[in-house]
């Protein structure tokens, strides 16, 4: 395996947008302080297998995905891209005639976001309509469901997770009806303490409709007996720990709200005719042609109304955490996310790659399309040709028909076609952003090498994943990381390439300079800054989709006692006994 040789480069130039601060609350106007400098020496690891390296994962019961190879002519459930996933996306909007429609096409520029169902809620004539459905955005909406749906605030969501027929009722935003009007909420995250709070709720007599976290807060909310309403927010958000990133609908407001840790993203901006306007990523801002002004602090309630916008602090807030895999894999490369242009973060992974884990080649190719601008900056510091030795097909849905006769590695194959053109004879650098479970790794190399690579060196614009995230992302269980069981060069034995490197951790935080305390590392550390209670929403809570296995074969998200001040889990227990003790 290649090694580091030298120091990190320097970080990138800054942003065209302005940059914005994670501490610092002042009304409205836009800030100049840089929450990044930006991002990432392979970390040394024993080349045996170890323990797992996450701490958090021995008090994590596993699970072990199963698949049915069961007759031919079946139908083949896949799970090829072998990536974290980025649960949802958000969107509102205030004061715009076509807030809707504008809605519609912030979807569309978060698509990547979430790709399983999709929903808007606008306010016309002081009554909440909603349009939800299962499916990508242009596939939930045509002219006829947005002409129900006028108004000048909407707010929208994209979400990932399934959860089989009953899938459609947990589809955002919410609306619920409560004494003093009706509410709506889209959420990006995910609440650590949800099980202890909705058990609270329900012993109170709270009837809740779907599996969803969300429904928490409305709840939360309508219990709240504070006034004036973004007073019931702050109040329910006291409440909450973890993940959330929100915006809300009433017949009058749109209400921005987001973590005191500031885990997932969430940006402001203004429209010509005044409008402002909420989103997850800067991407989707472009799209509407809003202009950028700054993020939503972590902590802090965006009240907008007739009366403009006003600025709140939601509670005293700790050191932001931002999720850093925002900028390796979630979000798009023309964002800018926690002040920071995503492309740039990339290419710089991929020039500490070149420097640090160097190796001679005769192409860089990437594994698209997230492995695109690391595998740029990689090529351009390596004096070494960029070509796409890969081409992805963007038309492959989740489920396809398989041929009687076994085609291997048929995923993978339906989804990337290596060019031969570029590969026979040659030593190719392979540059992807992260290595979860390896099987789709492995399947890349071998496909590479069949297709004519003499060698094939795998270069990956992450450190290694060793914990799953608590916080709003789609991850294995700890168990399942091949990262947190498996050495360096185990892994490289196990998916066949003739080098491996990962983007050393300490060159990650050294890119980042100053901010690097501000950054959420528990997938590459196992240090979580909350830690998960009670049942969480993990990979097994999304399997129950009529695709990857019945729900009587989850048990990965289940935490059945916390850790202990040292840190040392305190008990196990298997999900079955769980279920029963709460039953």
């Amino acid at each position: 395996m290649a090694t580091a040789t030298t120091a990190a480069s320097a970080p990138p130039s800054a942003s065209a947008y302005p940059a914005s601060s994670a501490t610092r609350f002042s009304p409205i106007s836009p800030s100049s302080k840089s929450l990044s400098s930006l991002f990432p020496k392979i970390f040394p690891k024993p080349l045996h297998i170890t323990p797992a390296k996450n701490p958090i994962s021995d008090i994590v019961s596993s699970y072990k995905n199963t698949i049915n190879s069961g007759t031919d002519n079946a139908l083949f459930f896949h799970d090829d891209d072998d990536k974290p996933r980025e649960e949802c996306g958000v969107v509102g909007i205030y004061g715009d005639p076509e807030a809707s429609r504008l809605c519609y096409l912030a979807l569309h520029a978060l698509q990547h976001r979430g790709q399983e169902g999709a929903g808007i809620v606008a306010v016309h004539d002081n009554v909440l309509q909603s349009v939800t459905g299962v499916g990508l955005v242009s596939e939930v909406f045509n002219q006829s469901k947005l002409d129900k749906l006028p108004g000048d605030i909407a707010i929208g969501h994209v979400r990932y997770s399934t959860a089989g027929s009953s899938m459609l009722k947990n589809v955002q935003p919410f609306v619920a009806g409560y004494r003093f009007g009706s509410v709506g909420v889209a959420h990006n995250g995910n609440l650590v303490n949800y099980q202890a709070l909705r058990a609270e709720l329900e012993e109170n007599g709270s009837i809740f409709n779907t599996s969803s976290d969300t429904e928490v807060v409305l709840h939360l909310i309508a219990i709240s007996k504070a006034r004036p309403f973004f007073m019931r927010i702050v109040e329910a958000c006291e409440k909450l720990e973890g993940a959330y990133s929100m915006v809300f609908l009433t017949e009058d407001k749109l209400v921005a709200v987001r973590d005191p840790f500031g885990f997932r993203p969430l940006v402001m901006g203004r429209r010509s005719n005044g409008a402002v306007v909420f989103a997850s990523e800067t991407c989707a801002l472009d799209l509407i042609e809003a202009t950028y002004e700054r993020e939503v602090f972590p902590g802090e309630v965006l009240v907008v109304d007739k009366e403009g916008v006003r600025s709140l602090c939601l509670m005293r807030h700790p050191q932001p955490k931002s999720c850093i895999f925002e900028h390796i894999y979630f979000a798009l490369p023309n964002s800018v996310v926690f002040g920071r242009s995503v492309y740039e973060s990339r290419r710089a992974f991929g020039e500490i790659l070149a420097t640090e884990a160097p190796v001679e080649c005769d192409v860089v190719i990437a594994v698209p399309d997230s492995g695109v601008v690391a595998a740029l900056g990689y090529a351009a510091k390596a004096g070494v040709p960029f070509q796409q030795g890969l081409i992805r097909s963007h038309y492959v849905g989740r489920t396809f028909i398989e041929p009687s006769q076994k085609i291997r590695d048929f995923g993978v194959k339906l989804k990337l076609s290596p060019v031969r053109a570029v590969l026979e004879g040659k030593r190719v650098v392979v540059v992807d952003d992260s290595i979860v479970r390896g099987t789709t790794s492995s399947k890349i190399v071998r496909l590479l090498k069949e297709a004519g690579a003499k060698e094939v060196h795998m270069r990956i614009a992450s450190p290694p994943i060793i914990g799953s995230c608590y916080y709003g992302v789609d991850t294995p269980s700890a168990e399942e990381l091949i990262s947190n069981r498996m050495s360096v060069e185990e892994i490289r034995e196990f998916i066949g390439s003739d080098s491996l490197a990962f983007l050393p951790f300490e060159s990650l935080k050294n890119l980042l300079g100053n901010d690097s305390p501000n950054f959420c590392y528990a997938c590459f550390s196992g240090k979580y800054p909350v830690q998960p209670t009670g049942k969480v929403k993990r990979v097994g809570d999304f399997l129950d989709d009529g695709l990857s296995g019945s729900m009587g074969s989850i048990d990965g998200g289940w935490l059945p006692q916390t850790k202990n001040q040292e840190g040392v889990g305190v008990g196990k227990l298997k999900v079955k006994e769980e279920i029963k003790s709460s039953a």
